[in-house]
């Protein structure tokens, strides 16, 4: 019997089956079943198996020492908090995939960074969404005149490539992956099998002629970007803007970066001539804070290499549930509900009749766990209704036997704290050990369980 020459592949997990699924068996999405011709994945096989001759590669291996390496191998963007996440600029050669929401900014900010670009090298714009007139008036809205920024409509991915190696331009930018198509595949635009080919034709396009190239790629309802995982496997580099609709601060996070840190962020401000840089994210994280109201504490996380000052907002009331409420934006759910098992179990403080809402203001997220105490000193001021001195700032992890356990970049959290005019800072008394109180104008108070925290408030 004849084997199928259909496949049968998820289009969010890349899971493939020789038979249609309703529900896909790895990641469980419903529906996501796309067909594919399985002829290109058959003669990708060793072909051995067919009797042909193997091309041999040995001239090509190169000896780890000799292989050079320039001097400047990357590209200032002109955008700093871009450079950061990047780990110091667009790297040669690279294809990094810049994903968000739709209206987030993902093609404002890379129209900005052709200005600068433009100033030095050439970049070849290449729309499948907008038309050359519609680029252009955005363009004038953000004060983007360089004479080389080349813009290019076209959604065939196989001309586009074509396109770059014969213009090699020094930057190229694909907006967006998921209206480019190769023609001799089937399936329609958007699809597992078109993302894949045509990210797989601009990786191999931007190695060959060492062209960085940036893709943007659109998000699903999930916040994850559409296509398969393979595609993230496929770039250098993914990026992710974050950030809430009506607010206009907005946040980007490197998930893999093969040329730099992927614990860096860059943050960012909506205005109307397009994205401003906030080069004091903490300043910008504690504008706003209410004078004398229990229920908030500033912690002090670390992104990457940079400490940041973000505020915890907890409000505890009574529940007209059986069951109480627990509603957290920008903190680990399952997190909060080990911090309330701690306080009630070693403090006493009972939250079974209590609706608990936390939130971190300025749509920040803590995902560090030196955030557990400034969450701990929120639900305990809010529930006692103790007012948290406001030049107050406190970091530390949290264990289950109420300890507050030693976290690493003491020595940076305490400078920022002292740098932005607070005057009191509550570290984990492990910690003391890496540093000396006197060199520093901010009161440092070492506290070992969740108890002596308290007694500060």
């Amino acid at each position: 019997m004849a084997k199928s020459r259909f496949i049968y592949t998820c289009n969010q997990c890349g899971y493939e089956s020789s038979k249609w699924n309703g529900k896909c068996p790895s990641c469980g999405a419903w529906n996501s079943f796309e067909e594919e011709i399985s002829e290109s994945r058959a003669s990708s096989r060793g072909s051995t198996a067919t009797g042909n001759a193997v091309m041999d590669l040995s001239d090509k291996i190169l000896e780890l020492e000799n292989i050079g390496v320039d001097d400047d191998v990357r590209y200032d963007t002109g955008v700093g908090e871009l450079n950061r996440v990047l780990g110091g600029g667009l790297v040669k050669g690279s294809l990094v995939l810049l994903g968000g929401e739709p209206g987030i900014g993902k093609s404002t900010i890379l129209l900005q960074i052709c200005q600068f670009l433009g100033k030095e090298h050439s970049v070849l714009y290449v729309s499948g969404e907008e038309s050359a007139r519609q680029i252009k008036l955005r363009a004038q809205r953000l004060g983007v005149d360089t004479e080389n920024l080349y813009i290019l409509t076209a959604t065939d991915a196989e001309a586009v490539a074509d396109t770059i190696v014969q213009c090699a331009p020094d930057i190229a930018i694909i907006d967006s992956i998921q209206t480019m198509s190769i023609s001799s595949i089937s399936s329609s635009p958007g699809s597992l099998t078109q993302v894949r080919e045509c990210t797989n034709l601009f990786m191999h396009t931007a190695k060959n002629q060492e062209i960085p190239v940036i893709i943007v790629g659109h998000v699903n309802k999930d916040g994850a970007i559409a296509g398969p995982k393979v595609m993230e496997h496929i770039v250098d580099a993914v990026l992710y803007f974050e950030g809430e609709r009506h607010q206009s601060y907005r946040l980007l996070r490197a998930v893999k970066n093969r040329f730099g840190s992927t614990n860096e962020i860059g943050v960012f401000e909506m205005i109307d001539k397009g994205l401003r840089e906030v080069e004091n994210p903490s300043q910008m994280l504690l504008s706003g804070r209410p004078l004398d109201v229990s229920g908030t504490c500033v912690a002090c996380v670390m992104e990457g290499t940079r400490p940041i000052l973000a505020e915890v907002q907890a409000l505890a009331s009574k529940t007209s549930y059986s069951v109480p409420r627990r509603m957290v934006t920008g903190f680990d759910f399952n997190r909060l509900h080990i911090i309330i098992a701690v306080l009630e179990k070693r403090l006493g403080i009972h939250l079974n009749t209590l609706d608990v809402y936390l939130n971190i203001v300025g749509g920040f997220r803590l995902d560090e766990p030196a955030g557990d105490l400034p969450v701990a000193m929120a639900l305990y001021s809010g529930i006692m209704d103790k007012q948290i001195n406001r030049s107050l700032v406190a970091f530390g992890e949290i264990g289950l036997g109420g300890e507050i356990r030693s976290v690493s970049h003491i020595v940076q959290r305490v400078k920022e704290a002292e740098r932005m005019g607070f005057e009191v800072c509550i570290v984990p008394k492990q910690s003391l050990s890496g540093i000396n109180p006197n060199d520093y104008t901010i009161k440092i108070i070492g506290a070992s369980s969740l108890a002596e925290a308290f007694r500060q408030i």
